[in-house]
């Protein structure tokens, strides 16, 4: 049954959780983001779930991924000095592809830096923070009903496609309380965990895409034995210490996101008709930017306003098509300039 309600980004970000099917929650306290675990450790026993305070966020991420690994939709949330220690854990999700989600409700720094403050200054860490050279899937809504929406989202994607999904959102965000509409059961979109369909007796190979190039899971500790690894290893799962072994690997990593990119790109766009002026802005920026757009637009100011929710992959081609028709393009972050550079790319591209 849908209704409309009144709830905290936090709030709206662990209830969303829970309604994607979420079992699992990992996660040390850290401001902003420690409503998100303090939500999760109310309501997960609720339903069979399991909440854990971790000893810190290095054991918070290594937590969510055995419990995935074991079967259940698992996440974490954090802030930037914890999204740092993580790191080294996000890369080990992706080297196995461990479906999980890690938020990060992102405020000042660099290091401790303004703990009560809204920032977007790991907006570039999000996307590049690990070593290694793999895809990475980042959302960032801009309100408090984007946060219950996409948090679905990036749970259905984490499991579509064996990827950590990197959640992004900020002090502000996280706090602040607006009325949205909450979807009904029916309007919601669930992805289930994809199990294996080899039979107990065969053999099972944990990275062997099927026909339509997905990769079904087990359940670690069920019938098959399968070895996992952040070795370069191969369709078993054992190290293969060999050039082709990381060549096909990393290939494959890259190509399950780059493929499906039509099916996981999101954005908004608004009145880019006969705009000659071109807002992009993200997040909570966008809140301000789509205000003084309208306002702009309200004095016959011709602007047009670009809102990408996924930050990565990034929404080249839309942005490059809009970007050919606009004499000027403002990006507005609250940092010294990071998805500004992607922006530049695709115009000089």
């Amino acid at each position: 049954m849908s209704e409309f309600v009144f709830m905290q980004g936090d709030e709206a970000c662990g209830r969303g959780a829970i309604k994607a099917g979420c079992k699992f929650f990992g996660g040390y306290p850290i401001t902003p983001a420690t409503d998100i675990a303090e939500y999760m450790s109310r309501e997960l026993p609720k339903i069979g779930g399991k909440f854990m305070q971790m000893e810190d966020e290095i054991a918070s991420i290594a937590s969510v991924i055995g419990a995935s690994l074991a079967g259940a939709k698992a996440m974490t949330a954090t802030s930037g000095p914890g999204f740092s220690l993580m790191q080294e854990g996000i890369g080990y999700a992706s080297m196995t592809e461990t479906p999980c989600v890690v938020v990060d409700v992102q405020r000042g720094g660099p290091s401790t830096g303004l703990p009560t403050k809204p920032s977007q200054g790991d907006v570039m860490q999000a996307r590049w923070g690990t070593h290694g050279d793999h895809p990475v899937i980042v959302l960032y809504p801009s309100t408090v009903g984007e946060i219950y929406k996409y948090i679905i989202t990036a749970f259905n994607y984490a499991e579509r496609y064996r990827t950590p999904v990197i959640f992004l959102m900020d002090e502000v965000l996280g706090h602040m309380r607006e009325t949205f509409y909450l979807p009904g059961d029916n309007e919601i979109y669930i992805q289930g965990r994809i199990e294996t369909k080899v039979k107990d007796k065969d053999i099972y190979h944990p990275y062997l895409p099927n026909e339509e190039g997905i990769l079904p899971m087990e359940r670690f500790g069920s019938e098959h034995r399968f070895h996992v690894s952040g070795l370069v290893h191969d369709e078993s799962g054992f190290p293969v210490p060999s050039k082709e072994a990381a060549k096909r690997l990393l290939r494959r990593l890259h190509d399950k996101i780059k493929r499906n990119e039509e099916d996981i790109i999101l954005w908004e766009e608004k009145d880019i008709e006969d705009a000659e002026i071109l807002l992009v802005a993200y997040g909570v920026t966008a809140r301000s930017a789509i205000a003084a757009q309208k306002e702009a637009r309200a004095r016959k100011v011709k602007i047009g306003l670009f809102k990408p929710i996924t930050l990565w992959p990034f929404p080249t081609h839309r942005l490059r098509d809009l970007l050919k028709q606009v004499n000027t393009v403002i990006v507005p972050e609250l940092n010294m300039g990071q998805i500004l550079y992607d922006v530049a790319r695709v115009n000089k591209g």
